[in-house]
């Protein structure tokens, strides 16, 4: 371990570079275990630097951004956990009625800087948990919108070359792109929306967070709606309709509020959570012949 940690100090400041770090603190659930390295670029050299340090070391490496979508097991990580967020989350507005941000910024707050400066178009994004990064290559969306729907481009790592895509090379459906399938790390993208009046955006905004916090569980710690929609169904209505809201395993629960949650409350581990959504995708195939396929990703060791 030291060796590497002398090398990635050649590229990195110290304050990037955390040992043991745990993972219930980078996830919106809080679970999961420590991860051996957590590394903070601060730009896409600095990703390249540690993807190639990495990979001469043979120490593995995961991608990650806020943690929204993402279950990390108890035992945590071993190896290298790349996090764009913070340090990697600039936001520029282009010429055009445009924004390009990095993959680190926050879907909430790329919506506030939109807001900020007359563009419509990611209204629908305002209460989305995610980061651009991650939006961007799950194809994320909400009340009838997608990022597909406001994309022009967006700068990809793949096979160690930086490449530029464009929305229709990204192939985007739901909740999936190229990116996605294929392996790749998602640097920046550019948004092309539309000159609108900043009364109606926040309006708009503001009607669309309400409902939000109407319908689902936001007091608690989860990682957003858990499971796809299946083709002709609503996945909350299917675990509602199974008798499954508030079924518990452990410290993590169905919500009461919004079926399609599996919550955090009881201060949960990544093996309850697992397990609960395992119990919910049996009962709903045994009672529904409906499979559930889940939104999440898991990360680590058991």
């Amino acid at each position: 371990m030291n060796t590497i940690l002398n090398e990635l100090l050649r590229g990195l400041d110290p304050d990037q570079i955390l040992t043991d770090e745990p993972m219930r603190e980078h996830t919106t659930m809080r679970v999961g275990g420590p991860a051996d390295l957590f590394l903070s670029p601060a730009s896409p050299d600095q990703v390249l630097f540690i993807l190639d340090t990495c990979a001469r070391h043979q120490v593995p490496v995961a991608v990650v951004g806020n943690g929204s979508n993402l279950i990390v097991r108890d035992k945590g990580i071993r190896g290298a956990v790349l996090h764009l967020g913070q340090a990697f989350s600039a936001i520029e507005e282009l010429p055009g009625c445009r924004l390009q941000a990095q993959s680190g910024a926050s879907l909430s707050r790329l919506a506030q800087e939109a807001l900020k400066s007359g563009l419509s178009g990611l209204e629908f994004a305002s209460g989305i948990p995610g980061s651009v990064g991650g939006g961007v290559a799950m194809n994320a969306g909400a009340y009838g919108g997608e990022l597909k729907d406001v994309l022009e481009t967006a700068t990809v790592l793949k096979d160690g070359k930086i490449i530029t895509m464009t929305c229709g090379e990204l192939e985007a459906g739901h909740r999936t792109t190229r990116v996605l399938r294929e392996g790749g790390i998602v640097l920046s993208a550019v948004f092309r929306l539309e000159s609108g009046d900043p009364d109606a955006i926040r309006s708009r905004m503001d009607d669309l967070n309400a409902r939000r916090r109407d319908k689902q569980p936001l007091q608690y710690a989860s990682s957003g709606s858990t499971f796809k929609r299946p083709a002709g169904h609503f996945a909350g209505a299917l675990i509602e309709g199974c008798g499954l809201k508030g079924f518990r395993v452990g410290g993590a629960s169905v919500s009461v509020k919004h079926a399609g949650f599996v919550i955090n409350d009881r201060d949960a581990t990544a093996g309850d959570v697992l397990s609960l959504i395992r119990e919910i995708q049996e009962r709903v195939l045994r009672e529904t012949g409906v499979s559930l396929e889940t939104e999440v990703r898991v990360l680590g060791e058991a």
